[in-house]
């Protein structure tokens, strides 16, 4: 298929990227002759330029309906929507506008309310949300306006025009959509059919945090700076229905400190949506050192501790969910042009790690992209010259005005949170600078510490690291958790999870690191097993005798363990793709359709 305009991802920064160019073409189509600096001008006879079509410009989205992956805490900042659809408030689906801050330290036993709301958590004038509705409206806007919607279709890879590596002159051509019908053994079913190749001048992908086409163009291209490498955190959230008079609708609480030790980064949220449904989670950075940290144990904690437990007691919890989300901020922002594409929201790291919002952004960043792809349609020209308008506008707008005065905050805690505090401070005054240059920053899997460094757990990291069991009323295992995130996966398919080589698994990640997969991962995807008969006889390759002996198993002999893959599972938080110490895990999108259903999130 041919197309115009091609964008991958159909969460808020896809949807308004696609609605704003709609309103684009709408209002040159209407105008009759365009006098926009860089667009054609009419002939000598004075001849209107010819009008736009919207029937080649798509939005692929993976899941089965529009917002079924969009999972966020979520409080709107509504600045980006003014803008894309004022009066937006009267129809959109906002759940309540904050009324009421507060943020909490905790330790073991003990809560200290903060005197004052410091200014990042100030919440009042935002709203609070769920971001599958949200999305879900934005949809219906985005096909009234006359853009198709593809669901159930995943970006698989991207086309290049040619085999260049070089950012320079390497052309995306397009993405070539998933695969359908395929058994897990590789081969075609009777209902097979092939993905579809969209051949697209402009390539926009917004597929959130970590997505494998985003992941692909900056790979092939080295857009990301090892010197400041992107950093990811991991939020867990639950739904709970609670009695009425706990926690008021509009209402925001955050905490800080426990479960994690003065070490780890991150923090809890408490939304009031009604009276008596609130959204509840935990963000752990994803650049901690323990390879037992286990962020879903992590959350599961934080709800015994009395603050929460006063909140929750007596509820009962709907909905569970997981995303990861980019913290590195401005500095870790890969290009986001080049010649046919762009990046947008997560995907090119635009979010605000000191207030924890990024929605506002994405909306924004979509809407730049938009009108920098609507001049690429009036001139004809889709290369990165053109497009290098696109990063010109992120500089102009406010995006860079929120971002740029908060770019060292997230490398500030690198050391720990009392360092973190006092460096906050300093940028504070410096906006946004430190008492020299910037912060490098290096990726979150590099802090990660050999498991047999770390010794026992003490008191302190028991609440943070192994897998929690659960009582099943006020703290849940993963399995009962990731039963009601509403995840579907067919299993007669390929293993969307793919591990270049499970031999690590078994023998060098289970010495030097304990296979942190089965911790790190927060929907019981990853699971070491008892080695198989076959496979405990199985002779080893002298790759493997390699490997085994420098781990310490006896020459020759195969390890006793062995990596399951539960990917049915899976709730597409990227995670494992993100913290694997080997970055030998590579997550793909599973057949179209499948995977969380975030009803209400």
């Amino acid at each position: 298929m041919e197309a115009d305009v091609v964008i991958v991802g159909g969460g808020p920064a896809g949807m308004a990227c696609a609605l704003r160019l709609a309103q684009l073409i709408d209002a040159h189509n209407a105008s009759g002759v365009d006098d926009h600096p860089t667009a054609p001008k009419p002939g000598a006879s004075g001849a209107p330029t010819s009008p736009l079509s919207k029937e080649n410009i798509y939005v692929l989205e993976k899941s089965r309906e529009v917002g079924q992956h969009c999972l966020s805490g979520a409080l709107l900042d509504p600045r980006s929507m003014k803008e894309l659809l004022p009066g937006f408030e009267k129809e959109a689906p906002i759940d309540a506008e904050v009324k009421k801050e507060s943020v909490w330290f905790l330790t073991r036993n003990g809560q200290h309310k903060l005197p004052i709301v410091p200014p990042p958590f100030r919440d009042h004038g935002n709203y609070v949300i769920s971001i599958n509705k949200f999305v879900k409206w934005m949809g219906q806007k985005v096909e009234e306006a006359g853009i198709t919607v593809f669901t159930g279709f995943a970006g698989s890879e991207v086309l290049w025009a040619d085999a260049s590596r070089d950012v320079e002159t390497a052309r995306v051509a397009g993405v070539l959509t998933d695969d359908k019908g395929v058994d897990k053994e590789g081969r075609p079913k009777g209902n097979f059919e092939p993905g579809y190749e969209l051949r697209a001048k402009i390539t926009i992908l917004a597929e959130g945090t970590r997505g494998n086409c985003a992941k692909e163009v900056i790979g092939r291209l080295g857009l990301e700076d090892p010197e400041h490498a992107q950093t990811y955190g991991v939020g867990i959230k639950e739904l709970w229905e609670i009695p009425a008079g706990r926690v008021a609708k509009g209402e925001v609480i955050y905490t800080l400190g426990y479960p994690l030790t003065a070490r780890e980064y991150g923090g809890a949220w408490v939304y009031g949506i009604t009276d008596t449904l609130v959204s509840v989670g935990y963000v752990t950075g994803l650049d901690y050192e323990d390879p037992r940290t286990d962020p879903h144990h992590v959350f599961q904690s934080f709800k015994e501790h009395r603050l929460a437990r006063r909140i929750l007691d007596g509820g009962k919890m709907i909905r569970y969910g997981a995303k990861s989300l980019p913290y590195g901020g401005w500095l870790t922002m890969p290009r986001i042009y080049g010649n046919g594409w762009m990046l947008l929201g997560d995907s090119a790291s635009f979010l605000n790690s000191q207030r924890l919002k990024g929605i506002h952004l994405a909306i924004k960043s979509g809407m730049l992209a938009a009108e920098t792809a609507f001049d690429a349609m009036l001139s004809g020209d889709s290369s990165a010259d053109t497009l290098s308008e696109y990063k010109a506008g992120v500089d102009r707008s406010w995006i860079r005005e929120e971002l740029w005065p908060v770019r060292n905050f997230h490398q500030g805690f690198e050391h720990g949170m009392l360092e973190g505090m006092v460096k906050a401070g300093i940028q504070q005054v410096l906006r946004g600078g430190n008492l020299g240059p910037d912060a490098k920053n290096h990726a979150g899997y590099t802090r990660m510490e050999r498991v047999d460094a770390m010794g026992p757990a003490d008191e302190k990291r028991a609440q943070m690291i192994g897998n929690a069991r659960g009582d099943g009323k006020l703290t849940f295992d993963r399995l009962t958790d990731v039963f009601h995130s509403g995840t579907r996966h067919d299993e007669d398919q390929p293993v969307h999870l793919v591990v270049e080589d499970l031999n690590i698994c078994s023998t060098r990640c289970a010495r030097e690191f304990g296979n942190p997969c089965q911790y790190f991962c927060p929907a019981a995807v990853y699971e070491m097993v008892e080695a198989s008969a076959s496979d405990t006889v199985r002779p080893l390759s002298d790759t493997e005798s390699h490997l085994s002996d420098a781990v310490g198993h006896e020459p020759g002999s195969a390890p006793t363990k062995e990596l399951r893959i539960n990917f049915t599972n899976c709730v597409h938080c990227k995670t494992c793709d993100i913290m694997d110490p080997y970055q030998i895990i590579r997550w793909v999108p599973p057949e179209g359709g499948g995977g969380p259903n975030y009803d209400g999130m």
